[in-house]
């Protein structure tokens, strides 16, 4: 398929109320001829409703819109896929109080040791998720303005829950008698790509990806995780890796051996299993070779909507410890590489209390893993 022909199809998927349509993701093999698209497209008769109904994606060379059913996948030098949709489910408990103010994942990762030299100041962590609590006590110093992609004219507030437990974990700052986060200075910029549901489209997380390496994040957290696999989402990380964020993502919560989601199983990522206050591994939790470290993810209590909190399991959970313990090693040590902080974080590990896991497998273990960074 041509560009030409790419165009008429568009045209026709505008004009045709009774063809069947779904959710795509266009790209191109070579960025030049996605521009030329973007030229010809808007050199179009009335183009203006066509251009309308595409979402470009220059971090891919790529754009997604709907188009008839029938459109053929790999055709030459552009690929079409489908727009999966991705959702979380953790599980989720009402808890109304805070353990003299840092909860016991934090304490356990030993985060509160490393406070006297790091607390993570001024490092961006960019959380692709549902949104923030902008009025939430504990976190509103830690914000950013970010973004919303699924409704660009307003700010991105969270209606769900999820993406404030997670800014809460990495970065909450309220001494006086709220929570206390693993990087208590590190700043977060929400990424609203989840709706009120917790689901979102692949194309969604490209837009955040790419909103993130536009804007300098110096992490990003991907709480979330999908079982088909996506080159468009594997181009976006690719591409922001390249650019030296550290992505923090996710591995799952099927409980299953030697098996992890997308964009955790991506090698560009850093996969984040789960553990329980015993060390061990949750029994949600996916678990393998495939996962580089495990963090505390089972019966975790952070920020949630309104200025409460709440308790929720997950290896979501599990992410955001990481992603706070990142934002401490990168205020210490700027210059650290992604692929030089995953050799740190996998060298620095605490072993894990089980004789059925695999050595080379651990715990993140904060004090150590700074004292392993004083060797790069």
């Amino acid at each position: 398929m041509d560009t030409a022909a790419l165009i008429r199809c568009l045209q026709q998927a505008m004009s045709n109320s009774t063809s069947t349509t779904t959710k795509r993701i266009v790209r191109f093999q070579y960025g030049s001829e996605y521009r030329s698209f973007l030229r010809k497209l808007s050199q179009e008769p009335n183009s203006s409703s066509l251009l309308k109904s595409i979402k470009p994606m220059p971090i891919i060379s790529g754009f997604s819109c709907r188009l008839p059913s029938e459109v053929t996948l790999d055709t030459g030098r552009i690929w079409i896929e489908k727009d999966c949709e991705i959702s979380f489910s953790p599980s989720s408990q009402r808890s109304p109080a805070i353990d003299n103010g840092i909860p016991w994942g934090i304490q356990q990762i030993k985060a509160p040791h490393a406070w006297s030299v790091t607390t993570g100041h001024r490092v961006k962590v960019g959380v692709i998720d549902t949104g923030v609590d902008f009025n939430h006590p504990d976190i509103r110093h830690s914000l950013l303005r970010g973004i919303n992609l699924i409704s660009r004219s307003k700010p991105p507030y969270d209606d769900n829950g999820h993406g404030t437990h997670i800014a809460g974990t990495i970065a909450a700052a309220n001494q006086m008698q709220g929570m206390i986060g693993v990087a208590p200075r590190a700043l977060i910029a929400p990424v609203k790509a989840f709706d009120h549901n917790g689901s979102a489209f692949v194309s969604d997380i490209v837009l955040g990806i790419e909103w993130c390496v536009r804007n300098g994040m110096d992490v990003i957290n991907m709480s979330f995780g999908m079982k088909t696999r996506s080159k468009s989402l594997l181009g976006a990380v690719t591409s922001a890796y390249n650019s030296g964020i550290i992505i923090v993502a996710s591995s799952g919560n099927d409980g299953r051996q030697r098996y992890v989601d997308y964009p955790a199983r991506y090698p560009q990522t850093i996969s984040v299993g789960a553990t329980n206050r015993l060390r061990r591994i949750a029994p949600f939790s996916n678990k393998g070779a495939y996962i580089d470290i495990y963090a505390p993810g089972d019966k975790i209590t952070s920020a949630w909507l309104r200025g409460n909190y709440n308790e929720m399991s997950g290896t979501s959970m599990a992410t955001s410890h990481v992603s706070g313990a990142i934002a401490l090693l990168l205020s210490l040590r700027p210059g650290l590489s992604p692929s030089e902080i995953k050799a740190i974080m996998k060298r620095s590990m605490q072993p894990l209390k089980s004789s059925k896991t695999r050595r080379s497998v651990g715990e993140l273990d904060v004090l150590r893993m700074l004292q392993a960074a004083e060797k790069f």
